[in-house]
């Protein structure tokens, strides 16, 4: 299935875009993950991050949607 992939912080950084398009295979939003981080090597664990599909936060174990767009949320630090 084809996805628009949105990342932000550090995500971003270690990817070297704020977005793509991937085509991929995963069963849910965890497999995605671990796919894209494997791809661009990224540090922060799954656990570190929340997740998003189409504006709305997600749970790791939902399935994502042809053409849908998944967000990858960092923890971030204001002041």
């Amino acid at each position: 299935m084809n996805l628009r992939v949105l990342y932000f912080a550090s995500l971003r950084d270690a990817a070297g875009t704020e977005a793509e398009d991937v085509q991929t295979h995963a069963a849910d939003l965890a497999a995605l993950h671990d796919e894209l981080q494997a791809r661009h090597r990224w540090a922060l664990p799954r656990a570190r991050l929340r997740v998003a599909v189409d504006g709305r936060f997600a749970g790791w174990h939902e399935a994502p949607r042809e053409g849908c767009t998944v967000a990858f949320i960092p923890p971030v630090s204001g002041g």
